[in-house]
């Protein structure tokens, strides 16, 4: 648990009560502030009585005197509508801001790195750290992936806290800390809470003006958004742009060629690794992922050989392409995480005969993003299952061009993906049954980790063919 100097006696406000709430009214009320915490949701309540927080119900008086509102990244403050006591803070010109913010005051000895994107962030951010551990250094890796930030151990100077920054933290953050700043991509998400794309894009950018004075700047080259906030970066002149690729070479940046990282900051270019023997880092987005993960390694001085070790040893995490079984000669991979359409896109385009699982609740313009996609990008589908309440409307996009079949939910889907894909890789090779589902979760499920759970139940399930 972090302690926070210099708080004891003064009040916070902590509204909404997961993983990242729990430990900022834990963290403040251990460093001595009066904490007023709540949450709508009475089992959250609960959760948090039986651990010793101090429920207030915030929609009364819990607001006066406080110092800042603590707020959930999942509860909005802006856009669709602002939660409404996240309006009365605004109202009252309290600070709105998150349990990261309370870190980086916290810490300022420590070294701070921030992974933005739309897809990719938490494999970078988990890479990251896999490779500065394999290189001896101190690390904690946390933030919007796994431990909350306040749950986080305390660092000195030797030590890094790298950190997945969703746009909504990114929001919420004030204090000027991060060493390297890290936009890997951006394509249409979260578009509903940020009023759009143009907002969208800006909450992403909002990263580099939380970096310290010449600190590294690392972006993607391989989308417009990327590239153009690049040469405002440049034309900003105060910090040191580093710029990455999956695919192609970037004159003084880090970038993938062929399956090899290639260092290009020097006179001359450099191999530093052969991503033949990364098997937990498939695919043309993975390859950008380790630009990424390269990169920042390589300004904090970690040799290539570490680096190169690392990004082998790398073994992924839950719910990203994640490997659940052989069965037969059928792979079936779990990537719940996919929750828009760029994400699955990227993971279909890693396998050569594929029996893709998607649907759920579309984000805004997601339909139409796959429906871009129809002809090239879909080539490898034989049979896509369709569920949740996007299923039409995925169906109509997929008509004329990829085969389908609605069905009622999930464990239907493994099923008939399953039959599917066994009969046909009686004589096609690299056949895989993919739930990648283009879409968010929650018209069947509580999130993706749910979903990719449920997954993995019904893989489990299956039996092996005769």
């Amino acid at each position: 648990m972090i302690h926070l100097p210099g708080i004891t006696g003064a009040t916070y406000a902590v509204m909404g009560l997961g993983g990242s709430g729990l430990a900022a009214a834990e963290a403040l009320a251990a460093s001595g502030a009066e904490v007023r915490a709540w949450d709508d949701d009475p089992g959250r309540r609960r959760d948090a009585e039986s651990r010793g927080i101090t429920l207030h119900d915030l929609a009364g008086s819990g607001l006066n005197g406080a110092q800042a509102l603590v707020l959930s990244p999942g509860i909005p403050h802006t856009f669709p509508a602002p939660h409404p006591i996240a309006a009365r803070a605004r109202d009252a010109g309290i600070p709105i801001i998150c349990d990261i913010e309370l870190l980086t005051r916290a810490q300022s000895e420590a070294r701070f790195v921030g992974v933005t994107g739309t897809n990719g962030k938490s494999t970078v951010t988990a890479l990251i750290g896999h490779i500065f551990q394999t290189a001896g250094r101190v690390a904690a890796i946390g933030g919007n992936l796994g431990p909350a930030a306040l749950a986080l151990a305390e660092l000195d100077a030797e030590g890094t806290y790298v950190l997945e920054l969703s746009s909504y933290q990114i929001e919420r953050l004030e204090t000027v800390a991060f060493d390297v700043a890290v936009l890997i991509n951006i394509s249409p998400d979260h578009l509903d809470r940020h009023g759009g794309m143009e907002g969208y894009v800006a909450a992403k950018e909002g990263l580099f003006d939380l970096a310290r004075t010449g600190a590294i700047a690392v972006i993607g080259a391989d989308d417009a958004h990327c590239h153009a906030i690049e040469g405002r970066l440049h034309d900003r002149g105060d910090l040191a742009v580093l710029p990455i690729s999956g695919a192609t070479p970037v004159p003084g940046g880090v970038w993938v060629e062929g399956g090899h990282v290639i260092d290009g900051r020097g006179e001359t270019a450099r191999l530093i690794a052969d991503l033949s023997g990364a098997k937990a880092l498939p695919g043309r987005h993975n390859a950008q992922n380790a630009a990424a993960a390269t990169a920042v390694a390589l300004s904090a001085g970690i040799r290539g050989g570490d680096i190169a070790e690392g990004l082998a040893t790398y073994c992924g995490l839950p719910h990203r392409q994640e490997l659940i079984r052989r069965c037969g000669a059928v792979t079936y991979v779990n990537d719940s995480k996919a929750t828009n359409p760029d994400a699955a896109l990227s993971a279909i385009a890693c396998y050569k005969n594929v029996f893709w699982i998607a649907g759920g609740r579309a984000k805004e313009d997601g339909v139409r993003e796959l429906a871009r996609a129809r002809g090239n990008e879909l080539r490898m589908v034989r049979h896509a299952f369709l569920i949740g309440e996007a299923a039409e409307d995925i169906a109509k996009v997929l008509d004329g061009a990829v085969p389908h079949t609605r069905v009622d939910n999930l464990d239907a889907a493994v099923a008939a993906a399953h039959h599917a894909a066994q009969a046909d890789a009686n004589g096609n090779g690299g056949t895989v049954v993919l739930l990648s589902p283009a879409c968010a979760s929650f018209d069947q499920f509580t999130d993706f980790e749910d979903r990719g759970r449920a997954f993995r139940r019904a893989v489990a399930a299956l039996e092996e063919p005769r």
